[in-house]
């Protein structure tokens, strides 16, 4: 890092004695502040999520005059996309004919919306999405220069007097579509770039550490300086929830750099459900007296309602019901009867009253040994810290939140954020040079990747809604119209099979109740370890191998990073993660090293499953 002194300065501290303060406000966590001076200070306000590929008919659940009402003088904005939604952005990028048909339909919604601006919340350009298992990112190669086009494209149907904003991934495996060559091709376009710098630990690492962090937000942020990102657009993230993870073993001794338990299905990359995210929301904080609760006539329950199950677990989301997904991830134990996982509700409480601060690092942890679980979030006095540490320090235009209803509690982080934001700037005595970055030319993919081919006309079009199916409260599994992507490999030693779960919805987090088309997919292993249609007599069962084999990939930038082996990120209501994933060479076996681990951990937990099963046990 090199320092210049320079009075060059004064431009950009006159503009953070203003500086942004944009707020999210998504659709799962509808609670606003009713008091003006809890929300007072916050100037921007993005409502969350339009659909990629059907922009043009979005209507916001809450009016956008309601929103005006109670933030008289903010600036209403509409997000698109969102974690998750891949397919949108896979179909609008796909030819210039769907960028302009795409940006096109943006200018609709907001002329009929009469919002001020979008939120271009790709995650992410070039891969690492939520489908990195299902699409590889060499075959997402093409959106590295589509995004650019993209956002030129939106700019200039929307005109100069309508914004145009960006949400940018916080890990830097995940800036695929971000590097000093795409970089100068995108600050243009845009009014403000969203840096999502937490969930900077998510399901897809191997051992505990902050999801946010003074030095972890402030690496994230001179990433993209140092590809050119404009201080003055750059807006530093804050999150509102806290994010759990399940530990091996106990990790009192050591808390962080603890291993962590398998979290992401190797082969599909569905949610384990063995960590998620918390909210800082008012029925979080404190422990339910179960005792005065009243019992559900309709089949739902949680605090929200006040309401407990007559028998069966309460899931997370408020349902009652008896199958595993019901059962486990989060159930709520204080509502029904049943939960097989760890009471995650009375951990965190345990975790926010006895939390321990980092002052190297600037992040809070807390380990819970009862239950295994390493707890990581955001206090208000580490928000203090990074306003001077980071906001400041480096001239930033404003900072960003996700999400405004996350934090009802008592809104102590909104409140931080607008008092720190009241202060005077802090003049630094110097401006940040961005460290120097590779000057090679990004190669072409070869001849094997994926191509868009040009149509013969506009082939833009809303996705078909899904199928949908019964809701299921059994403890059987139940197979659901096969993925064509998924379908079970005869040479493998798993039967991959469609389950009632769950899903990620934006941010990595769950978004649809137990019973959803959408649900996730696990490993099922045989008792005796492979299928049996492949398994020949009387020869034993081979061990886990892994799912995915090396495909050639070309190398990026100085020619040391590559595709990893497995192309491998929410942000709300419950987690976030990551996905394919550039791995130093050097890095390489010991990554697939792991990965084979994984497989035979999840391999024995799932035969642990089945001998359960039969044996007439719950599990």
């Amino acid at each position: 890092m090199r320092f210049t002194t320079s009075w060059a300065l004064l431009p950009a501290l006159l503009s953070s004695a203003s500086a942004r303060f944009v707020m999210y406000a998504d659709e799962w966590h509808p609670t606003r502040p009713t008091n003006a001076q809890d929300r007072a200070g916050i100037d921007h306000v993005v409502l969350a999520f339009a659909y990629a590929n059907n922009t043009a008919g979005y209507s916001p659940k809450v009016p956008i005059s309601t929103i005006r009402s109670e933030f008289p003088n903010a600036k209403i904005m509409i997000a698109v996309g969102g974690w998750g939604d891949d397919t949108g952005f896979n179909t609008v990028s796909n030819s210039d004919t769907s960028v302009q048909q795409f940006a096109s339909d943006v200018n609709t919604m907001l002329t009929n919306t009469g919002a001020d601006g979008v939120d271009i919340d790709w995650e992410y350009p070039g891969g690492n999405g939520a489908d990195y298992k299902q699409v590889s990112n060499s075959a997402k190669f093409y959106q590295i220069d589509a995004f650019p086009k993209l956002l030129a494209a939106t700019r200039n149907a929307i005109g100069p007097n309508k914004l145009l904003s960006i949400a940018v991934p916080g890990k830097k495996r995940d800036m695929i579509g971000f590097t000093s060559q795409t970089g100068p091709k995108i600050w243009p376009s845009v009014d403000y770039i969203n840096v999502m710098s937490y969930d900077l630990m998510n399901r897809r690492d191997n051992v505990t550490q902050h999801h946010t962090s003074i030095t972890g937000s402030e690496d994230t942020i001179k990433n993209y300086l140092d590809i050119g990102a404009p201080a003055s657009k750059i807006n530093l993230g804050f999150a509102y929830y806290a994010k759990y993870f399940t530990t091996i073993g106990d990790c009192s001794a050591s808390p962080l750099g603890c291993p962590i338990a398998l979290a992401e299905d190797p082969i599909t990359g569905k949610d384990l459900l063995t960590s998620g995210a918390w909210t800082f929301e008012k029925q979080h904080m404190a422990p339910v007296d179960a005792s005065s609760l009243t019992v559900s006539y309709d089949g739902t329950c949680g605090p929200d309602k006040g309401t407990k199950c007559a028998s069966g677990c309460c899931s997370q989301y408020g349902n009652c019901g008896t199958s595993p997904q019901h059962c486990s991830g989060a159930c709520q134990h204080a509502f029904g009867t049943g939960c097989t996982d760890s009471d995650v509700a009375g951990s965190w409480q345990n975790a926010a009253k006895n939390g321990v601060t980092d002052q190297q690092a600037g992040g809070q942890y807390y380990f819970d040994p009862a239950n295994h679980l390493f707890w990581t979030w955001d206090t208000p006095e580490l928000i203090s810290r990074k306003f001077d540490d980071i906001v400041r320090k480096y001239n930033l235009g404003g900072v960003m939140a996700w999400s405004l209803g996350e934090d009802s509690n008592d809104w102590s982080h909104v409140k931080r954020m607008a008092d720190e934001l009241k202060k005077s700037p802090s003049k630094p005595s110097a401006t940040y040079a961005p460290r120097p970055t590779s000057k090679k030319p990004r190669p072409k993919p070869k001849p094997t990747s994926y191509k868009p081919q040009p149509p013969t006309k506009p082939t833009y079009e809303p996705s078909p809604p899904a199928p949908t199916y019964p809701t299921s409260n059994t403890n059987d599994y139940h197979s659901l119209p096969g993925n064509p992507t998924l379908v079970s490999d005869p040479n493998l030693p798993y039967d991959v099979v469609w389950v009632d779960g769950t899903t990620d919805g934006s941010g990595g987090d769950y978004t649809n109740t137990p019973g959803s088309p959408d649900d996730y997919t696990v490993v099922w292993v045989d008792e005796n370890g492979i299928p049996k249609s492949t398994a020949a007599p009387a020869t034993p069962a081979p061990q886990a191998q892994h799912a995915a084999q090396p495909q050639p990939q070309p190398t990026y930038d100085d020619g040391s990073w590559r595709p990893g082996k497995y192309d491998r990120k929410a942000r709300v209501p419950g987690t976030t993660e990551q996905v394919a994933h550039y791995e130093p060479a050097a890095e390489k076996q010991e990554e697939e090293k792991h990965e084979y681990e994984q497989v035979c951990q999840l391999r024995r937990v799932r035969k642990r499953g089945v001998n359960a099963r039969r044996a007439g046990r719950s599990v």
